[in-house]
């Protein structure tokens, strides 16, 4: 099940980000730009949550398993992207920080919360679902085409004020 955060889940989000950026150390290779301490951090679920945009995968045992940011944020840097679907502002959904702990990776569950995102975007009335991630992550730049998504442009980011990368962004018309 896949639902809206509450204030309750946020020790399991957070413990999802240390997990994924633990199991990164341990393995010498990083999919991710994050950094342990800077992004993402239990202050940054906790921003999410209070902006009613946190959403939690969840087990039948209540286990939290991957979390997401769905909002309409786009990134100023996703002005220099050429898009290929127009969509005003407004029409535009964007995933942000889509997690899965490690534990819980290789069923599928990273592309459930897409489609939920899909879902609930266009119930929303969004027209365009957009994305970014680090050109390094191979595992998200194998996934969003295999779930239809187009590689729209790539461009470098001021991300999360502490590091320049360069970003693949993504893009599915809804």
């Amino acid at each position: 099940m896949i639902r809206l955060a509450t204030a309750a889940d946020l020790p399991a989000v957070a413990a999802i980000y240390d997990a994924i950026l633990d199991r990164e150390t341990e393995r010498g290779v990083s999919y991710t730009n994050w950094k342990k301490g800077s992004y993402p951090t239990m202050d940054t679920a906790r921003q999410v949550l209070e902006a009613g945009t946190l959403y939690v995968g969840v087990g039948e045992d209540g286990t939290v398993w991957g979390s997401m940011n769905l909002n309409g944020c786009q990134l100023p840097e996703y002005d220099v992207i050429p898009w290929s679907i127009p969509a005003a502002k407004e029409q535009v959904a964007v995933i942000h920080t889509l997690t899965i702990h490690p534990r819980w990776a290789g069923r599928g569950l990273a592309s459930q919360m897409v489609r939920f995102a899909e879902d609930t975007a266009r119930r929303q009335g969004k027209t365009a679902l957009r994305l970014d991630t680090w050109v390094g992550n191979l595992p998200a730049n194998h996934l969003y085409p295999s779930l239809g998504y187009r590689l729209a442009g790539s461009a470098e980011f001021l991300f999360m004020g502490y590091t320049r990368s360069m970003l693949n962004c993504y893009e599915k018309a809804l």
